[in-house]
């Protein structure tokens, strides 16, 4: 059987090359833009049609001299730029404090083996599109005297460089210290008489941008249905190096952004032994306070450095998947993360009850997997619900999320578990790309923020916020009184005291941390190993000879 010498000419190393780098280029254009994903061919087609215009790569006396054998200067560049892209894809935004603060934090136990596959079809294409470019370079002199300006460019506007060129040039020039002079000192004025406990509830990536029933339907209803009977605090923002899960938690706990150590680290990316050790959060008040506090998550609490800031900032009690998940019915009934949000609150039922046993007020923290990007983790008590989950809307997994956390508050009340304490709903950050993506990216975007408890206002606020102002409202809302109602970087949002948001702006603040090193220094104080000075050098004893002697006698005291 002969091949039609059509497909001959198609599969000439020419025509692959253009058809490689078309359709990598039009995927780049698809994840950077809102160019919808059918789109790709149209792209890929339009380039071809440009090399076959310039007659790229074309045995010819135009643009055909005898081919180079070197390397192109633009492949790191390139490989730079997939980098970047796999990250956008998967993330939706890049954020380069995350990458650095799990690199040091540790990235072990992780659930994201999903992204396996993805890895390593990326992988595949950047070999196919370095192998293209190669080709097209070596065999086409006008693209071989281009393509160091193409490397240049194609530095100077990678994210990632840029950011990592950002954050070095701050470190070295340390210019300006406005976000520590705003920093306050988490102190407790005054404690209420009768202490009330706390549960803290985390809800991986259900923003409150779901709650705009136009866009995404009932989605969020049983989190409305929740806020009725509390304070809803909408336009709580996402300022930088808030946007991931510890990074949300040290900030609504702590009152400051997560800077990750980095640089500023004597010992650069080895393992951390402490998280943001400088500054005192809510557990260290707390615990001051006689509070017996515990920490319950899914996931592995060795991932990204959760256990190592729980047990650091005065939790008694730190459980994850390695410890929750031995104690199942069914041990396999898990997740890439870990336990499923059903089993968790079960959990959550038998540690209220427990702490309810005790004399001292309680504090539980707990933290969902059920909203994660990108699909979500419905637990099968949603599946009995709702029905059957399609693999991949997202919206599904938030309705979940919602109803499982509205069902455990209701079973919570109903045993008297929840007489005497503060509730405190929240997303941990806004999610990452999902199957709602494009809906949500319409408008601004806020985090979930309710508030219920005695003495708690019913209604609706709406405050230019950020999750920095959720410790010093936790402490007001539990009755305590902290100076100026302020704590950290964060302001009451229970108070008339103007946000740092409301007063210079979001785009304002995230300048000050890209610029800034001086709270990143607080934050992280005490955690490189103190600086060994030399030893001095033993000096000669000067010894006195005769020759030298005076002959007088020594002073006397009198």
């Amino acid at each position: 059987m002969t091949i039609p010498s059509t497909l001959l000419e198609l599969a000439r190393p020419r025509w692959l090359s253009l058809l490689v780098i078309g359709l990598c280029l039009g995927y780049a254009i698809i994840v950077l833009t809102r160019v919808p994903q059918w789109g790709l061919p149209l792209l890929a087609l339009a380039w071809i049609g440009l090399g076959i215009v310039f007659r790229w790569g074309a045995p010819d006396s135009v643009s055909y001299a005898s081919p180079s054998r070197r390397w192109p200067w633009a492949l790191l560049p390139i490989a730079l730029w997939g980098l970047y892209l796999y990250l956008a894809e998967s993330f939706g935004i890049v954020d380069l404090s995350a990458v650095f603060f799990h690199l040091q934090a540790g990235m072990a136990d992780h659930g994201g083996v999903s992204r396996i596959g993805a890895a390593f079809f990326y992988t595949l294409s950047m070999a196919a599109l370095l192998a293209s470019f190669t080709w097209l370079v070596r065999h086409d002199h006008r693209w071989r005297r281009g393509e160091p300006l193409l490397a240049l460019v194609l530095l100077a506007s990678n994210p990632l460089l840029y950011g990592v060129g950002q954050r070095g040039a701050a470190i070295v020039t340390k210019p300006g210290a406005w976000l520590e002079r705003q920093y306050v000192e988490p102190i407790l004025l005054e404690t209420p008489r009768d202490p009330p406990n706390l549960l803290l509830m985390y809800l991986e990536s259900i923003e409150r941008t779901y709650a705009d029933r136009d866009r995404f339907g009932d989605a969020y209803a049983d989190l409305d249905a929740i806020g009725e009977h509390g304070l809803v605090i909408e336009g709580v923002r996402q300022v930088d190096n808030t946007g991931w899960t510890m990074a949300g938690m040290i900030a609504s706990q702590c009152g400051t952004p997560l800077m990750p150590a980095g640089l500023l680290h004597d010992r650069q990316f080895s393992p951390l032994e402490k998280v943001v050790p400088g500054v005192d959060c809510l557990g260290d008040l707390l615990s001051e306070q006689g509070y017996r506090l515990t920490y319950m998550g899914g996931a592995s609490v060795n991932f990204a450095g959760k256990g190592l800031f729980y047990q650091g900032h005065g939790f008694d009690t730190v459980l994850g998947r390695e410890e929750l998940q031995p104690l199942l019915d069914d041990p396999e009934y898990v997740n890439n993360w870990g336990l499923y949000d059903d089993s968790l609150y079960e959990f959550s039922l038998e540690e209220l009850r427990r702490l309810n046993a005790g004399d001292a007020p309680w504090g539980l923290v707990s933290l969902t997997i059920a909203g994660h990007a990108p699909h979500g983790y419905p637990a099968q008590a949603c599946l009995d619900h709702q029905g059957e989950f399609d693999g991949t809307d997202i919206l599904y997994s938030v309705e979940c999320s919602a109803w499982l956390a509205r069902d455990f508050l209701e079973r919570a009340s109903a045993e008297g578990l929840l007489d005497n304490t503060v509730v405190v709903i929240a997303s941990d950050h806004l999610t990452m790309r999902v199957s709602a993506w494009e809906q949500l990216i319409q408008g601004e975007r806020d985090n979930t923020f309710i508030l219920l408890g005695p003495g708690i206002p019913q209604g609706r606020q709406q405050r230019e916020a950020a999750m920095m102002d959720a410790f010093p409202t936790i402490l007001e809302a539990m009755g305590f009184t902290i100076d100026w109602h302020r704590a950290g970087l964060g302001v009451s949002l229970l108070s008339d005291e103007p946000t740092l948001l409301e007063e210079h702006g979001k785009e304002f603040f995230n300048a000050r941390m890209r610029e800034e090193i001086a709270l990143q220094e607080r934050l992280w104080e005490g955690l490189a190993p103190p600086r060994q000075d030399p030893e001095p050098e033993p000096q000669e004893q000067v010894v006195e000879t005769p020759e030298d002697a005076t002959g007088e006698e020594p002073a006397t005291v009198q």
